[in-house]
């Protein structure tokens, strides 16, 4: 119960809930015992009585007693209806305490999540993979809700009945008390053992079940691959290899399944016999009446399911603490990306890298190397490279999205450890290389950042990135809704739609990473012809491995390897015969072969 100690705050929280459920839960067992002292009295007016009712036969006198005696068994019918239906008022409020606060409970616990994973770093992520993140917010946290739900019920409802109802049965018989029992035991262990194989199997179609989605979802994700490559029968048969081992464990699970009624019923049969064994021969002493007995017979049925229930919950508690100390492991990972001063500043756009290096805490690459330049307000800087040069880092790192290793950069001559993270990123637009759109309408998609809906922003935000023409051809315009991942669009008019997204917001600091490598030269020429009218009044990092993109900056960076090896205006790195140069001169070649 250790780990689940993290919900005690919960149900503290929810401890109305909690008492009031308690309440109606003894309520409840009170108005299931009673009936059963209402049926012994009736079975014994009937036994004691049938004799003088006999006796009467041919007499005035028989009508009239037969008219009192069935007005007695009369008022005890109508008293055992009105219990019943007082038992199922109050199971309702049972169920609209307890299971309505494992509902809140579980409702809460989800946003704590959810909100604790925003708050962790990128590096997280990168050493976490999303579905062992989806299962832990959902699987885990429906098992956790079986526990403060289900598991807390019922273990009310045995405990309660329990301290209600053993009393009463040795104040009649001792003895018949202990036959009644014996199977009980027994009853719960069996359900207890059978329950965990079925959890065991159950947890294996799980991951049969996972294995067969993640297979199915990458099969119509990777549609337009599976079709251009003609595997569609090789697809079929692989789903049907992992359709075949989802049947067997679903078949052995069933196997299992269909044991737990059988030997529920069987031990409930050999008690209830048990009952009626002892409970005939102490009625033959004389110590017992027939009553006791059908009295005994409807205790035994009201212990069965609390007793039968609590190797299920014993199986639901240690499934909630494994999927609670799952749970625990992610919410007691910390960021390490703290606010120093949690500065909230109308930033200007000066940026400065002073002896910056970096290396990935989760692969231990050294990505920076000691990288110091300065951006003035309003100045764009291209940064240049090959693939692994460490061209994405700098947009990292200045998002904050990870902390350097050494070295410091500062906005506006202010360290960025010590800006509020929300206030510094609210006033930088990025553009990630690895575009990822929201499956809604574009319009929405391009509307993301913004804090309220502004039309004309939007529609200009998509002019700019020259992408408002294939916007209003579209069937539906801008209510055209996007794919999973954006599949519905081109690559080029994914990137533009995320450059609209990332200017909208009228960002004082802008950085493009890689944002046109998806489109041609022609359209790559009237975004950039559209961008220096954006770029005007703010500071860009446009990061490419195109010269082309570079040729539109104030100044050029070169990064080899995450070391700073060029820096200049175009003219001046062409002049260098270096690196730059010999780079420009490549995709020059390319382009004219291309063309």
């Amino acid at each position: 119960m250790k780990e689940l100690s993290h919900l005690n705050k919960y149900l503290l929280k929810y401890k109305w809930h909690l008492f009031w459920g308690l309440v109606f839960v003894i309520v409840s067992n009170a108005f299931q015992i009673v009936p059963a002292v209402l049926v012994r009295n009736s079975i014994d007016l009937v036994v004691d009585n049938i004799q003088v009712y006999r006796s009467l036969v041919g007499t005035s006198g028989q009508s009239k007693f037969f008219d009192v005696f069935a007005r007695g068994i009369l008022i005890g019918a109508v008293l055992i209806l009105v219990m019943a239906l007082l038992r199922g008022l109050f199971l309702y409020f049972v169920r609209q305490t307890l299971i309505v606060m494992s509902r809140l409970v579980e409702y809460d616990l989800k946003n704590e999540i959810f909100e604790h994973y925003q708050t962790l770093p990128l590096s997280f992520y990168r050493r976490n993979n999303t579905g062992d993140l989806m299962n832990r917010i959902s699987e885990d946290v429906g098992r956790v809700r079986m526990y403060l739900g289900p598991s807390i019920m019922y273990g009310l409802q045995l405990f309660t009945l329990f301290f209600m109802l053993i009393p009463v049965m040795f104040m009649i018989s001792v003895k018949l008390t202990l036959f009644a029992l014996i199977p009980l035991p027994l009853l719960s262990f069996s359900i207890y053992y059978v329950n965990n194989i079925i959890e065991r199997r159950s947890e294996e179609i799980q991951k049969s079940q996972s294995r067969l989605s993640t297979f199915v979802q990458e099969a119509f994700s990777g549609i337009r691959v599976l079709k251009s490559f003609t595997r569609e029968i090789e697809s079929a048969r692989k789903f049907s290899i992992e359709n075949e081992q989802y049947k067997r464990q679903s078949l052995r699970l069933t196997r299992v399944q269909s044991l737990f009624f059988p030997l529920m019923f069987g031990l409930i049969g050999l008690s209830t016999i048990l009952t009626v064994y002892e409970g005939s021969v102490e009625v033959i002493n004389g110590s017992l009446t027939f009553g006791n007995i059908a009295e005994f017979i409807i205790y035994v049925n009201l212990l069965t399911w609390p007793v039968a229930s609590l190797g299920w919950t014993s199986s639901l508690v240690q499934r909630a603490e494994a999927s609670q100390r799952r749970i625990n492991e992610f919410l007691k990972t910390n960021t390490d990306l703290l606010p120093g001063k949690n500065i909230q500043h109308s930033i200007f756009g000066k940026v400065s890298f002073d002896s910056v290096s970096f290396t990935y805490p989760d692969t231990g690459i050294k990505a920076i190397k000691n990288l110091s330049f300065e951006i003035e307000p309003g100045e764009s800087l291209a940064i240049i490279g090959g693939t692994g040069s460490g061209k994405s880092t700098v947009s990292n790192l200045l998002l904050r999205l990870y902390d350097v290793t050494s070295g410091e950069i500062r906005v506006d001559d202010i360290p960025i450890k010590d800006f509020d993270l929300v206030d510094l990123r609210g006033q930088i637009g990025y553009v990630p290389q690895d575009v990822f759109l929201f499956s809604d309408s574009i319009y929405n998609n391009i509307a993301f950042g913004l804090k309220s809906p502004d039309e004309g922003r939007v529609i200009q935000a998509a002019k700019d990135a020259d992408v408002y023409q294939n916007i209003v051809e579209f069937p539906q315009g801008f209510n055209t809704r996007v794919g999973e991942r954006g599949i519905t669009l081109s690559g080029g008019q994914k990137q533009r739609v995320s450059i609209a997204r990332a200017i909208v917001r009228e960002p004082k600091i802008l950085m493009l990473d890689d944002a046109l490598s998806a489109v041609d030269t022609k359209t790559e020429n009237t975004i950039l012809n559209s961008m220096k009218n954006i770029m005007k009044g703010r500071t860009t990092i446009i990061i490419s491995h195109r010269v082309s993109s570079a040729k539109l900056a104030n100044k050029i960076m070169v990064l080899n390897d995450g070391v700073l090896s060029e820096q200049g205006t175009h003219e001046e790195l062409l002049e260098r015969n270096g690196v730059y140069r010999e780079l420009y001169e490549k995709q020059m070649m390319t382009d004219e072969v291309e063309g």
